[in-house]
């Protein structure tokens, strides 16, 4: 086995990720080694690079959507092989006994950790991860195909999750995320209204391709009152224009970790039993059955491939709304 790996490397907020070499790290006790084979590129990662997040652990190798091979194993693993395939989501640890921990809302946890953000990510050839919260990836995706299940999925699906007994509902930012949760919702018989960037017609057509029976720009009012509405655009903005889309008693649910400030709005737009929440991260529960979905349906993942070394352009291409679906960097 080689001593030394690559990585992209983030030294100071807002500057480009660095290139470096440095020695493959160890397993400790609880951890494995992963040898890293794909990596998604998240939003989440746009706001960790550009600052928006506080408080990273620094110099960070950033990146959550980790698809890879366990290399070894730390002292008291015994539920993972070599060899065995897979995936490392953004919830990496939890303290086990806060109070939220003890509720079995571990993603509310008072001391976790975040892989590539207070934990080193997946934007490197190797990496060590908390085995606990490792999850075995289904058979049915390839590892570029697998690498956006990671969070685009698992976060996408919390937010779904919530949306309880939802017939009508819609997707605000057609991303990663929404690509994933619109089919899983049509295969679930439900109706799904796309809202995308104005003027966007390539991701409309992209979400009426997925069976989206509506796509439209992100200031439109559907034609159907919607049930909920789930925001994956980190848009403040949009949160009364979705409280104007859902009926009495509907819910506008915000799915990113950071959105911009939401502005001040007329309580007639909230009233009528309307409610607005939060998804904050994930659970292990979230990802086993969110995985089991994925195994047994036939979601398509649309993936941009870039090597390793070219993190900087798919970041800056995600930045930009370059490409539909969602970038994977290929180690």
């Amino acid at each position: 086995m080689a001593h030394k790996m690559r990585a992209m490397l983030l030294e100071r907020p807002g500057d480009p990720l660095r290139l470096i070499e440095r020695e493959i790290p160890r397993p400790g006790p609880g951890q494995i080694l992963i040898k890293v084979k794909a990596c998604g590129v998240c939003r989440t990662d746009l706001h960790v690079v550009d600052g928006d997040l506080p408080d990273p652990k620094l110099p960070l190798i950033p990146g959550h959507e980790i698809v890879g091979e366990v290399d070894s194993m730390g002292e008291g693993v015994d539920w993972f092989r070599e060899g065995q395939r897979v995936g490392i989501p953004w919830l990496g640890h939890t303290c086990g006994r806060c109070r939220f921990c003890r509720m079995e809302r571990e993603n509310l946890c008072d001391a976790p950790g975040f892989t590539g953000y207070t934990l080193n990510g997946g934007y490197a050839e190797y990496t060590v991860a908390d085995a606990r919260y490792c999850f075995p990836l289904p058979g049915n995706y390839d590892d570029l195909h697998a690498a956006p299940l990671l969070c685009a999925g698992l976060i996408g699906y919390r937010s779904y999750a919530l949306a309880k007994g939802a017939e009508e509902v819609g997707l605000y930012g057609f991303g990663a995320a929404a690509h994933i949760i619109a089919q899983v919702a049509v295969q679930q018989k439900r109706r799904v209204y796309a809202f995308t960037r104005p003027g966007d017609v390539a991701a409309q057509d992209f979400a009426r391709d997925l069976g989206a029976v509506w796509a439209g720009d992100s200031g439109q009012l559907p034609p159907e009152a919607l049930d909920a509405a789930i925001l994956y655009a980190p848009v403040g903005a949009l949160v009364p224009q979705a409280l104007k889309a859902v009926r009495k008693g509907g819910q506008v649910i915000c799915a990113g970790i950071h959105m911009s400030d939401i502005p001040s709005f007329p309580y007639s737009l909230l009233w009528g039993e309307r409610s607005i929440c939060s998804v904050a991260n994930l659970t292990r529960r979230d990802g086993e059955e969110f995985l089991a979905i994925a195994a047994v349906s036939q979601i398509r993942t649309e993936v941009h491939p870039y090597p390793l070394t070219e993190a900087n352009r798919a970041l800056e291409d995600l930045r930009q709304g370059r490409f539909q679906g969602a970038a994977v960097l290929v180690p």
